[in-house]
Parts: C-alpha cells; sequence; structure tokens
C-alpha cells in the first residue's frame, strides 16, 4: 500500500509539474517562439557559441527580479535556436563584481592550459560600490572555463586578465582566434571607441590600438557589445571585415540601438571604409552578437529584444525581455557600397504551417477572425505607398507604413502604452533608398520582426495589446495589388 501511495504522489507531482509547466509559458504577453527566461530578468545576450552539435546562449540574468540588478550569467542550449533547454546558472558575482557582458569560445589548441576544447568565456567584471563612488576603474575583464559543455564553471585564479587604469565604461569583451596572426584577438568597449587587444593564451593581453570611426559619429552616448568578424562578399571572393556597435543612446529612433562598420582589419588595427549602417531601425533590438564556432562559417546573431528607455517597466510580471530571431547575416554589394543583410535561420521552416496563400490580392485587402499572435506575413509589392495594419475587437491597432523612401511603425494605439511615455513617441521611421518589393513580417504575442527586400532592411518591435491581434487590413493611395501572400502558423516551441 505504501508503494501505491508513493507511486500516485509521484504521477500526481508529475502531471502537476507538466501543467504547470504549460501554464507557465501561457502568460499574457509571453512570447511562444522566442527565447525568453524561465523568470526573471534578462538583458544582453554573452557567449554565444557552438560546440558538439549545440547552440549555447548565455545572457545577462538578475534571479531575484524582474528588474536590473546584480548580474550572473543566465545559460540555454538549443540544437536548433528555436526550441531552447534552460539551464543551471553559469557564473555568479564574487567579490570582484558582478559578471557583465562577454563571449565564450572554443580553446581547440588548449592555448590556455585548460584542457583540449575547454569552453572558455570573457567577461566583464563590474564592481558595482565603487561605481556608486564614483572611480573610475571599477571594470576589468576575466575568464572562467568550463570542461562539461558549459554546465559548471571554475573562475581563473589570476583574474583579472585585463585591468582598468582610468576608463569608467570598460567592458563587454569579444574573442575570436585570427588564423592570420595566429593568435587571439579581443575587442571591448571603452566610452565611445574600441580597444583592440591581441593574446597567446587568453590570459596574458597585449594592447593594440583603439578604433574610432573616419569620419567620426557626433554623438553615440557609451559603446557596449562589440562585435568584429571577417566575412565573403555574397558572389565574390572578396572578404571583408564587419564591426558591430551597440550603443545606448542617439539612435534613429531613440534609447538604445545597433550599428555597424564595414573594413580592412591586420589583427591590431581596423579601418573603417564606409560610413556606419544601422543594423536595425526598430526600438527593440539591442547588444547583438554573433555565435562564436557556428557551422559552415555562418555568421547567426542574437539581439535583446528591448530598449533601455523602459526595458525595467514593460507589463510582464514572471519574467522580462525576450531575445530575438536568430538571423543569419550575409554581406551584400551594391555599386561599391557594401552592407549585411539579415534572414531568419532555416530552422525557422520546420515550425511553420501555411494557413493563407493566395498569388494576388487587389487592395484595398481586409480579413478577420485571424490568428495573428503566432505569425508570418509575407507578400511581393510593386508600388510606393503602403499601409498595413493589424488590430483586435478593443480597437487596439499597430500600423506599419511604407511611404516612397520611409518606413514607419506606430505602436501608440497598441494596448498597454503608460508604463512609460517613451513608448509610443516618436513614431518609428527608417528611410530606404531603393524600391521595398518584398515584406516579411513575424508576430510572436507582443513582438514585431520585420524584413524588408531579402533583409537589406530591418525594424523590430514590442508592444502590449489587452487581447491578440485577429484582423488584417492592408491599403494602398494607388491602384495596385499585392502577390505571393501568405499567412503562416508559427508553431509553439516551448
Amino acid at each position: 500500500m505504501k508503494n501505491v501511495t508513493l507511486l500516485l504522489l509521484f504521477f500526481s507531482l508529475q502531471s502537476f509539474c507538466q501543467s504547470n509547466s504549460n501554464d507557465y509559458y501561457n502568460e499574457p504577453h509571453r512570447p511562444q517562439f522566442h527565447f525568453t527566461p524561465e523568470s526573471k530578468w534578462m538583458n544582453d545576450p554573452n557567449g554565444l557559441v557552438y560546440y558538439n552539435g549545440k547552440y549555447h546562449l548565455f545572457y545577462q540574468h538578475y534571479p531575484k527580479d524582474i528588474v536590473w540588478g546584480p548580474m550572473h550569467w543566465g545559460h540555454a542550449s538549443s540544437t536548433d535556436l528555436f526550441h531552447w533547454e534552460h539551464l543551471p546558472i553559469a557564473l555568479y558575482p564574487d567579490k570582484l563584481g558582478n559578471i557583465f557582458s562577454g563571449c565564450a569560445v572554443i580553446d581547440e589548441n588548449n592555448t590556455a592550459g585548460f584542457g583540449k576544447n575547454a569552453m572558455i568565456a570573457i567577461f566583464t567584471y563590474h564592481n558595482d560600490e565603487l561605481w556608486k563612488q564614483g572611480y573610475r576603474n571599477t571594470e576589468s575583464q576575466a575568464i572562467a572555463y568550463s570542461l562539461d559543455e558549459g554546465l559548471t564553471w571554475t573562475k581563473y585564479s589570476g583574474n583579472p586578465v585585463i585591468k582598468n587604469s582610468s576608463e569608467r565604461d570598460f567592458r563587454d569583451p569579444n574573442v575570436f582566434w585570427n588564423e592570420e596572426i595566429n593568435a587571439w584577438n579581443m575587442v571591448l568597449a571603452s566610452g565611445d571607441k574600441v580597444k583592440i587587444f591581441t593574446s597567446d593564451n587568453l590570459k596574458d593581453w597585449k594592447y593594440k590600438s583603439d578604433f574610432k570611426p573616419n569620419p567620426d559619429i557626433a554623438k553615440t552616448g557609451t559603446w557596449e557589445c562589440i562585435d568584429l568578424f571577417k566575412m565573403k562578399v555574397k558572389g565574390d571572393e572578396k572578404e571583408k571585415w564587419v564591426m558591430i556597435v551597440n550603443h545606448d543612446k542617439y539612435t534613429p529612433n531613440g534609447g538604445s540601438g545597433t550599428r555597424y562598420f564595414i573594413g580592412d582589419f591586420d589583427g591590431e588595427v581596423f579601418t573603417n571604409t564606409q560610413p556606419s549602417i544601422w543594423l536595425d531601425y526598430g526600438t527593440d533590438y539591442y547588444a547583438g552578437v554573433t555565435f562564436y564556432n557556428a557551422p559552415e562559417n555562418k555568421r547567426i546573431l542574437i539581439s535583446w529584444m528591448s530598449n533601455w528607455l523602459y526595458a525595467n517597466k514593460t507589463p510582464t510580471k514572471v519574467w522580462r525581455s525576450a531575445m530575438t530571431l536568430p538571423r543569419e547575416l550575409v554581406l551584400d554589394k551594391k555599386g561599391n557600397r557594401y552592407f549585411l543583410r539579415q534572414k531568419i535561420t532555416e530552422g525557422f521552416n520546420k515550425i511553420l504551417d501555411t494557413k493563407v496563400s493566395k498569388d494576388k490580392i487587389q487592395l484595398p485587402y481586409s480579413a478577420k477572425k485571424l490568428n495573428l499572435s503566432q505569425a508570418e506575413l509575407s507578400f511581393s509589392f510593386k508600388g510606393k505607398q503602403l499601409s498595413l495594419t493589424l488590430s483586435n475587437s478593443k480597437n487596439e491597432s499597430i500600423k506599419v507604413e511604407l511611404n516612397d523612401t520611409t518606413f514607419s511603425i506606430d505602436r501608440s494605439k497598441s494596448g498597454i502604452t503608460n508604463f512609460s511615455d517613451k513608448f509610443t513617441e516618436p513614431i518609428q521611421t527608417m528611410p530606404v533608398d531603393e524600391k521595398i518589393t518584398d515584406f516579411q513580417i513575424i508576430l510572436d504575442r507582443p513582438s514585431m520582426e520585420i524584413l524588408l527586400n531579402k533583409g537589406k532592411y530591418s525594424m523590430t518591435t514590442i508592444f502590449f495589446p489587452n487581447e491578440s491581434f485577429s484582423s488584417l487590413k492592408i491599403e494602398s493611395s494607388e491602384k495596385t495589388q499585392i502577390s505571393n501572400f501568405t499567412i503562416n502558423h508559427v508553431k509553439k516551441t516551448w
């Protein structure tokens, strides 16, 4: 009888946990196919690394509250970048400071001496007490290693590996093995510039140069989360270097954002060869960095889907913030100007289920009783002016609009907006320098990711409707039509 009682108790607990888990991811405004933490606060993606068939996502995490606090590194892994497994917290604060952003590498040649193929995290220590007292040298760089694919970590006893002499903002190291110089390179945000270092062993670093763009940028705020990598140009054997820079203000639509530079790098000095380009013009795309060691040398990027103007105030109760969908970067060229295209990684197609498909639709077009909470909309267009509005029965809506050389998003009536006066103004705008013919719009409850012209233009935004959007209206001031129109349902991945 005792064994039967224990067995019944086990199955009851198992059933309760499964039910509780299902309820957990059905919370209002919880994305269904984007990465979110199980609970509490999340911001920058950190330590993106691929190893032994798994993508590892570490992230800035405060496990005690849904607002920013003493930073840890959360951890999750995936085999396809869409179905994620939550893993134990990787790195905790200690006497040297909180664990700020950084990267992870696989040390294939055991250059650091921790073991062949050790997973090594390179991160910033932030001493918050010194910071609050106004000291400048509050941030330093450190390393930790794992010999079990990121499940347990040992911090290097010789930390910090790069001390800080005078820089107040001196953080977010990104490291890669550079075959051209047979050494490790590090790029590190320092105020409004990038410091570049080299090392043979990840422990002893030599400063080489500072990067400031030419021509310089008038206002950028504090630079953070730098990335640097070499890419082949699409359809060409030529290679160029790409530097991604995130900064906290002076972005096109306010708050934090991400831009990139194309240029040349000799292992010590990076020189941009053209002006910077914004990677995304929406308000909710920040701290984007790419995976180290991704298969087939692909450059796969993930960004934090929020903005420092209101990130601590968004109306969720159990968790806060999501990541963008993973995007593969492709370096393209038009005339003498290089640019990046972004496309959602190929695994996305495996979670799509086509619901509506039409060869041609004369505008205006409207449809009701649609499930637009988890959806991908795509179509082609030949005109100059178009507006697309999603709405619900509560008269809440979000509108995107193309007006020849400008694309915009208006979320002022999208639902819950009163948590911040910075959330609805201004209307988000993006300049476009070529005819927009190709639309892809991805919706996941509180988020919208828009890719235009095969990912040449990108806008990402979040919103919080009180009810899922179920009506769609597409209009134009011209007598025109759209073609290849598809609405795909996107399956839940949690």
